[in-house]
């Protein structure tokens, strides 16, 4: 279950920068080092100027609420995970770096960077994305693009543990995410969106209709011995957009 909340939190200023690093799908589900960005990606490495500007503007914020029998399973799941495949595994550092490769792997989509796409997301995966992102009108295109700052909520779904016939070991994990994007799109075009009318600055004359919408990104790696630690995207589904 999601629920649905206004909260009044501050702007960032409008001197706020990000390094310009190659986007790194190990560095940010791991914590073997620094987190690397992107040019617009959420981030770590960041620089506040003298613009201290305290403006608030009004968001949606999402609660959710897990199933009890889900939230049991996967702790079970996480529990194995740091016992037989990684130590150091954290499903919280986990989540906040997979909205940072959401955010970053959207982005690359609405912008029909396919090549970028190389190394974060499956092979077969990447030309069934390039067929089905032409075919989308341009709207819906740029609503594939999930910004940082309008990732509303992220949790993780299914878990799962498996060997192939071979003994090679996998991990997937199941991201859904929630966002907010201001593109117009036709009410009949993305089933289940919410539409919300938020709030800018202090003058509530000022509204700005935005849509929430939702998506699903899974994430594997194998721990086969040897094998570098690397998660790659198997799966991205967004709302009615991309099935």
């Amino acid at each position: 279950m999601v629920l649905f909340l206004y909260r009044l939190r501050p702007r960032r200023p409008a001197g706020f920068s990000f390094t310009q690093q190659p986007f790194s799908l190990r560095t940010v589900l791991s914590r073997s080092g620094p987190v690397q960005l992107d040019k617009p990606c959420a981030a770590a490495a960041a620089r506040f100027y003298s613009s201290q500007r305290k403006e608030q503007t009004q968001k949606v914020v999402v609660v959710g609420i897990p199933n009890p029998f889900i939230w049991f399973r996967t702790r079970i799941y996480y529990f194995l995970i740091r016992t037989y495949f990684d130590k150091e595994f954290n499903i919280e550092e986990f989540t906040e770096g997979a909205k940072q490769a959401f955010s970053h792997v959207s982005r690359l989509l609405s912008e029909s960077r396919f090549d970028a796409l190389d190394g974060l997301v499956a092979k077969d995966l990447i030309g069934k994305l390039e067929e089905k992102c032409n075919s989308l009108p341009s709207d819906c295109r740029k609503a594939l693009s999930a910004d940082p700052d309008e990732v509303m909520y992220a949790t993780p779904g299914d878990v799962g543990i498996y060997y192939d016939d071979s003994g090679r070991k996998f991990v997937s994990i199941l991201m859904r995410f929630w966002y907010l994007t201001s593109v117009r799109l036709p009410d009949d075009s993305v089933e289940g969106s919410r539409i919300f009318k938020v709030a800018i600055g202090d003058k509530e004359e000022e509204t700005e209709t935005k849509r929430l919408l939702t998506a699903i990104y899974e994430f594997q790696r194998e721990f086969t011995k040897g094998v570098p630690p690397d998660w790659t995207i198997t799966r991205i589904e967004h709302s009615k957009l991309l099935d």
